[in-house]
């Protein structure tokens, strides 16, 4: 029989646990309670956005971009879908597993898409992650057969940059690329944001205002896997405007087609109004590579190629003129009336200054020779002598009225100036006086003298006009996309050279011989088609003294530059073209079929379409 003592232990034992029990209850309540109060009252707001972003997303409509034509309305540069494969780590139970059999799937390194992930981690939550742009309809397929496989993971139409013809004008149209942390900094204020594609350079981005542009957006629900179920509300994106080009597509094909396997440039202008025609430089880059979003080891290859493809050596490659700068001594000499056009010189294959003696292409020389035959047969003794009566600044006064030795002002990026020396350079640059012995070098375009293939096309076409020298533009109209005019340009004419009608006229007569006498040395741009009037032109890569050498028997990057700079038809002048063949050897051999082969492609055009001739009728709008 339990004993009195004993129930009352037993009593006060429960009494001691049932007050313990209320007590952590209590806790308990209060515990849950107060992690109520905070995830309700303190941490509510953020919840539920977390909440709303899970079940609703806002998605981005990049605007599609403008269209690019051409003079005649072919188009240039348009836009296509494509899909990019993005991620949500947050829809993802186990986003690792999940990319890894993504990677599986599609056959890819894993690792690039972690790394992908890894980069994003300041990222706001449940925001997308773009593991790939641009990818192809396989693996289309196969992300949307194994959705279920892949939770986070879905596709994403958008318009993709597409250009026509590879990188036949990529060097004036330019390219897109992701916006960069740089330039968010200072375009933030203009609507973009991390991820949105700019134009980074040429047309593409001069132009951007007009190209871009205005996203759109979408509120969407989507289910546990991230999947869209259905659009609650939608934001319409409004395409860019589209951009009218001065450039005739064919011609432009053609200018790049006769590069091809070359290293050079073709600039092709409207002698009336400076408008470009063509410009092609070679070699070139596709784009369409930058459009779809670069690979590392493409943007090496092209960076450290040591032919400079990125490079545009219409308005950035300097070269010494050569012989095509003897036009200029030429104008000089007979608007300062330092010699009779009929005057002779004696050529004997070599001019001597001091105790240096310059030699003539001609081994033997050209025995007697006047101005019209010097520049026929492009005689450097004759050129020689006529350097030292002009004197190194007046060829500099008439080199630069003329277009050479500043930037034209085309509106593209990273243009050079060139150079034309004259006393007051040298002493500034050496600090040194100007040496008798170093105008004859000058005279025949060697030396300190450095030009654009774009400033030759302009002189040519200053000589072919009389003397007006244009500002080269290449946009002739922005319309939106109902047709509406936003803008419209037109020709700048920078100076006139007040030349007189007899130094014209010499000059041009001397330009068509070069083309089409029997003696001349642009014969191989002689054309059944149509009459050319031009001059060749050979530079020095480097100085040869002594024994008369082949510029091709010497290793490929000393040979000598091949120029030729032409306009047509001789006696109505429509086009100038200027052609430079980086180590191509003689202008009369590597440049002037080239010249020939383009200008043929304009007369052609010219004959079976009325079009071609519109340019040189559009007045004076703006300045571009």
């Amino acid at each position: 029989m339990i004993s009195f003592q004993t129930r009352k232990e037993v009593a006060q034992d429960f009494r001691r646990r049932t007050y313990f029990l209320i007590v952590f209850i209590v806790l308990v309540f209060l515990l849950l309670v107060g992690r109520l109060l905070l995830l309700q009252l303190f941490q509510g707001e953020r919840f539920t956005y977390l909440s709303e972003n899970n079940r609703i997303r806002l998605k981005k409509i990049p605007g599609t971009r403008g269209m690019v034509f051409d003079r005649k309305g072919n188009l240039l540069v348009d836009s296509r879908p494509s899909f990019d494969l993005l991620f949500v780590p947050e829809d993802a139970a186990e986003p690792e597993s999940t990319l890894r059999r993504l990677a599986r799937i599609l056959g890819r390194n894993e690792n690039d898409y972690l790394n992908a992930v890894n980069l994003h981690e300041s990222r706001p939550p449940f925001g997308e992650i773009v593991l790939g742009k641009d990818i192809d309809w396989a693996s289309v397929v196969a992300v949307e057969t194994r959705q279920f496989d892949l939770p986070g993971v879905t596709l994403r139409i958008r318009p993709r940059r597409s250009y026509w013809n590879e990188g036949m004008a990529a060097h004036l149209v330019g390219y897109l690329g992701e916006i960069g942390p740089k330039q968010l900094k200072t375009q933030d204020k203009r609507g973009y944001t991390m991820g949105d594609e700019i134009g980074q350079f040429g047309l593409e981005s001069r132009w951007e205002t007009y190209l871009r542009g205005q996203s759109g957006g979408q509120q969407v629900e989507v289910d546990a896997l991230g999947r869209r179920i259905r659009v609650l509300h939608e934001v319409e994106d409004v395409p860019g405007h589209s951009v009218f080009l001065t450039l005739d597509r064919d011609l432009q094909a053609k200018a790049f087609d006769a590069l091809r396997g070359k290293e050079g440039a073709i600039v092709v202008l409207d002698v009336q109004n400076g408008s470009v025609l063509a410009l092609a430089s070679a070699p070139s880059f596709d784009p369409n590579a930058f459009a779809r979003g670069i690979k590392p080891e493409e943007w090496r290859s092209l960076t450290k190629d040591r032919m400079h493809p990125l490079s545009n050596r219409a308005i950035q490659g300097q070269y010494p003129p050569g012989s095509t700068y003897k036009i200029v001594l030429a104008v000089a000499a007979l608007e300062e009336g330092l010699i009779d056009p009929a005057t002779r010189i004696f050529d004997p294959g070599s001019f001597t200054v001091g105790n240096r003696s310059f030699r003539d292409w001609k081994e033997r020389g050209h025995g007697w020779v006047d101005l019209h035959r010097a520049i026929v047969e492009s005689c450097d003794v004759y050129f020689y002598q006529l350097g030292q009566r002009i004197g190194v600044d007046r060829m500099a006064h008439y080199a630069r009225a003329l277009g050479l030795g500043d930037k034209t002002g085309i509106s593209l990026e990273h243009e050079k100036g060139g150079l034309i020396p004259d006393i007051a350079w040298k002493k500034k640059r050496f600090g040194q006086p100007w040496f008798p012995g170093e105008t004859p070098s000058i005279s025949i375009g060697q030396g300190y003298v450095n030009v654009t293939p774009l400033q030759m096309a302009n002189l040519m076409a200053a000589v072919a006009n009389g003397g007006k020298v244009y500002r080269p533009w290449f946009v002739r109209k922005v319309e939106s996309l109902d047709g509406s005019l936003i803008r419209e340009y037109g020709p700048e004419l920078i100076h006139s050279v007040p030349l007189k009608e007899t130094t014209l006229s010499f000059v041009r007569n001397a330009l068509r011989d070069v083309v089409n006498s029997g003696s001349g040395t642009g014969g191989r741009a002689r054309s059944n088609l149509v009459e050319i009037a031009g001059k060749t032109g050979t530079a020095q890569v480097a100085e040869m003294r002594g024994k008369y050498t082949k510029s091709e028997q010497l290793s490929y990057f000393v040979r000598d530059h091949a120029w030729f700079v032409a306009y047509a038809p001789a006696e109505n002048p429509r086009i100038a073209v200027a052609v430079l063949v980086e180590h191509g050897g003689h202008g009369g051999s590597a440049a002037a079929p080239l010249a020939k082969a383009v200008i043929e492609q304009y007369i052609s055009q010219s004959q079976s379409s009325p079009e071609m001739t519109q340019a040189s009728r559009w007045g004076p709008i703006d300045a571009n």
